[in-house]
């Protein structure tokens, strides 16, 4: 009886949860840059609201006293100006541990046009936000990671308006990420804001990409924003003399298959690139896209029909220089250019989706990525509403980058515990994933393996690997735990039958300084080299390893780490330290990778 009443429970509280998104949801555009926008980044007004005092104060009416002894406590006259896009815990020196609510202020210049529709789009919020315009609420979302927008088409006045954004980024249980997590807890309007504008009935979405297996196959859907049947829709690709004529059915879905001859497929060492333009009666859009197929067979990965090894880095979306998330272009190049510098062919978001900056520079200089979503440890698998909102980041995320060819895996989780709760919610994740795109690998990152003594030999133990196409393993021999044999006795016997990537490994090290390669206590840069030959050694023996992943690329901020002469607030676990310098185990991934071809 207990059990059916919680049954009853958790059925009642997805209802609520879904009524509740429904409400909220706008389907996402695809390529938000190839439309008509106006940036509204720049310089906000913002008040700090710890108490959270500001909706009860009405700050976002923005009012103004009106006679002599009108005054208002909470007021962005006079308020401090923060940038936008950035966190708000690089930018001020008070700011930089503060977890709590922030209110974010702007004017910008309307025009109501009848031909038109209008939105608010925001790259990203951290972590959760309410949107008001013209002292109206209009819109929330709840993740720090993934893009959004709200309608603002009848909102909208011409002439003078003011946007009110409320952003908080306290931890919470029924978060994602939860309660406790590694690397930094950065608060703000973290990506770029946009005014776009688009014709009364536009092309929402739309997906250009090549067949699974097929390498002279292009599967194509184009979406209207309105459910208008029999309307002409054309796609062209100029550099494949492809032209074609659609008409819409009657959910104002276009959708075709054709054959184009010639294609040259994008790769890491050619990231080919072609011009594609969609069109409808009233809109028109162009864009960069490439084509590729990637599947699995056996225990390989096949991209363009050839086995790939996987040589791949990890970084987080910050400029450790800065001490600040990673939120331009240039931002993006840096970290990038460090990337390739290395020898990479393949980058590991972690843990979160990234800035598009980054996912549409890195498909330009031929990285194939993994992108995940935070459900990171500590996750409460037992919450219905935690569950829609795993299943809205990951939406968020396959919408935004559905183009995206060098998009080739979508992660849904890292060092989870199996448990029937969590094999239940993975599972459910993996099913909304693969509803939505069937061309990319699903993977996701164990630290399960655990050594055998009996047998000598590594395994693992997990059921829900069995359905994702990549198995990934976060092992730190020799960091978290001493080596139980020498490297080069280290057998594996970890999903035998399936293409396993080393998503994680290495250990910290303080730049510059030098110690007993044999002591892990010295925090030493010969410490960390001489775990990473180790490391090295160990994988010729794992017969299914199709890639490698050092943890990671930079140090980064965490305040996991506090150790106060070797971190500082830092997880030094970098190739490269917090001030853009190179270590010794640099050197050594980099002549590994220069062997692999």
């Amino acid at each position: 009886m207990k059990s059916l009443t919680k049954q009853i429970i958790f059925g009642l509280a997805l209802l609520i949860v879904f009524c509740i998104q429904d409400i909220q949801a706008q389907n996402l555009m695809t390529n938000v840059f190839g439309r008509h926008i106006l940036s509204l980044n720049g310089k906000w007004s913002a008040m700090v609201d710890q108490y959270n005092q500001g909706y009860k104060m009405a700050l976002y009416q923005n009012k103004k006293p009106q006679g002599k002894t009108d005054f208002f406590e909470y007021s962005f006259d006079g308020a401090l100006q923060l940038n936008v896009p950035s966190d708000w815990n690089s930018q001020l020196p008070e700011l930089k541990y503060y977890e709590g609510t922030i209110w974010y202020g702007r004017h910008f210049e309307g025009n109501v046009d009848n031909e038109k529709r209008q939105f608010l789009y925001f790259g990203a919020v951290s972590y959760r936000c309410r949107i008001f315009l013209n002292g109206k609420e209009i819109g929330s979302h709840e993740g720090g990671f993934t893009p959004f927008q709200i309608e603002i088409t009848d909102k909208v006045k011409t002439g003078d308006n003011f946007i009110a954004v409320e952003v908080n980024n306290t931890r919470s249980k029924d978060a994602i990420p939860a309660m406790s997590f590694d690397w930094w807890n950065y608060g703000g309007i973290t990506r770029d804001v946009m005014l776009v504008s688009t014709p009364n009935v536009y092309i929402r979405e739309y997906s250009i990409q090549l067949d699974k297996y097929k390498p002279e196959k292009i599967n194509a859907q184009v979406v209207l924003s309105d459910k208008k049947p029999n309307s002409n829709i054309g796609i062209e690709i100029p550099e494949l003399n492809i032209k074609l004529k659609l008409r819409t059915d009657e959910n104002g879905i276009a959708s075709t298959s054709f054959t184009a001859k010639k294609i040259k497929r994008w790769s890491p060492d050619s990231p080919t690139l072609y011009t594609a333009i969609i069109s409808s009666v009233s809109d028109r859009i162009e864009e960069k896209i490439g084509f590729r197929n990637l599947y699995v067979k056996g225990t390989n990965i096949y991209l363009n029909d050839k086995p790939i090894f996987l040589k791949c880095v990890s970084f987080h979306e910050e400029i450790p220089q800065r001490k600040g998330r990673a939120y331009s272009e240039a931002d993006a190049a840096m970290l990038l250019t460090e990337a390739k510098a290395l020898g990479c062919n393949m980058i590991r978001l972690a843990h979160y989706p990234q800035n598009e900056y980054t996912v549409r520079l890195a498909e330009k200089m031929g990285f194939i990525l993994w992108q995940e979503i935070p459900i990171w440890q500590g996750i409460d698998f037992t919450d219905a509403s935690t569950l829609i909102k795993a299943k809205s980041m990951l939406a968020e995320m396959i919408t935004r980058d559905k183009n995206r060819c060098a998009v080739g895996f979508w992660g849904i989780a890292n060092e989870t515990q199996p448990s029937v709760e969590r094999n239940k919610f993975l599972t459910t994740l993996l099913q909304t994933g693969k509803s939505m795109d069937t061309t990319r690998l699903f993977v996701a990152a164990f630290d399960l393996v655990r050594f055998n003594r009996d047998k000598k030999i590594f395994e693992m133990n997990d059921s829900f690997a069995a359905q994702l196409d990549v198995v990934a393993v976060n092992k730190y021999m020799g960091w978290y735990q001493p080596w139980p044999l020498d490297p080069k006795d280290a057998k594996w016997n970890v999903t035998p039958n399936k293409p396993l990537i080393i998503s994680e490994f290495g250990g910290e090290a303080l730049y510059g300084q030098s110690g007993d390669e044999t002591v892990a206590s010295s925090w030493s840069e010969d410490y960390q080299a001489k775990l990473y030959k180790d490391n090295i050694t160990m994988f010729a023996n794992i017969p299914n390893l199709r890639g490698v992943s050092p943890w990671i690329l930079f140090d980064f901020r965490s305040p996991f780490r506090m150790h106060p002469a070797n971190q500082e607030g830092w997880n030094r676990k970098g190739l490269v330290s917090d001030q853009g310098i190179r270590k010794k185990a640099w050197y050594i991934m980099h002549d590994y990778y220069l062997k692999i071809k």
